[in-house]
């Protein structure tokens, strides 16, 4: 080897046939979630850039989710999570990018779940996407109004996640005051914000909700929109149908 030879570097395959521990593949999956996965692992990712199969993981330790604890890595493919709290999930992830989510998105800190729990609730990913726009556009928004001899608030103070995405949906997964997206520009998170504060007697309904983005909502504060000169002009733009087509 002469002076201007990069020196050799010789790696270390395991040869089928040869017993691995389970610290051994402990730390291939740990490093397989660090350096591909975001720090989480679904199986098909440890199939194409682990040491040893996703198979022989799930043998040594009981199942696939078993060598994940035991890896101490977050489990993607719960197997008895709820249909609403599939979709509740479904939701903040549609928040989280401003735009429909793709199987590829599901993944952490944007989804606590993988596609798989999606397909084999519902049948596919397409039909997951279906099922979570029936459920969001006929869960009720709002309880039924109450006595006005109660004196009760006729709404709760925070809108549930069907209403959060229906409001969302309807200003097109934008900020109504600087029309930012996350789809569009990074680090831009979504509220959904009382038009008329909460605290000055606006309720939790949709025409009094709106979408801003968190450096708007912040800088609002708790005065109305009227109060703080942000009541805008309807923007075609943002003009356009509550709900879209799942494949639009």
């Amino acid at each position: 080897m002469n002076d201007h030879e990069e020196p050799r570097q010789f790696n270390l395959e395991h040869t089928p046939g040869v017993a691995v521990s389970d610290s051994d593949i402990i730390a291939d999956m740990q490093r397989v979630a660090s350096e591909h996965g975001n720090g989480a692992l679904p199986a098909r990712l440890y199939q194409a850039h682990g040491k040893y199969s996703h198979t022989t993981a799930s043998k040594r330790f009981g199942s696939w989710n078993a060598a994940l604890k035991a890896a101490d890595l977050q489990i993607l493919n719960k197997l008895d999570v709820t249909d609403e709290g599939l979709f509740v999930n479904l939701e903040q992830v549609w928040l989280a990018l401003g735009r429909q989510p793709r199987k590829r998105d599901l993944i952490p800190p944007v989804s606590r779940y993988s596609e798989s729990p999606y397909a084999r609730r519902f049948g596919s990913w397409r039909q997951s996407l279906e099922a979570f726009v029936q459920w969001a556009n006929t869960t009720p928004g709002a309880p039924a109004p109450v006595a006005p001899q109660q004196r009760a608030r006729r709404t709760p103070r925070d809108p549930n996640s069907a209403l959060r995405w229906r409001v969302a949906n309807r200003d097109s997964f934008r900020c109504q005051h600087c029309g930012r997206s996350p789809a569009l520009h990074a680090g831009v998170r979504l509220h959904i914000d009382h038009i008329v504060p909460w605290s000055k007697g606006g309720e939790t309904a949709l025409e009094n909700l709106q979408t801003l983005c968190s450096e708007c909502n912040l800088g609002k504060g708790t005065q109305s929109q009227m109060d703080a000169n942000m009541r805008m002009q309807p923007d075609l733009a943002f003009a356009r149908p509550l709900i879209r087509p799942v494949g639009a």
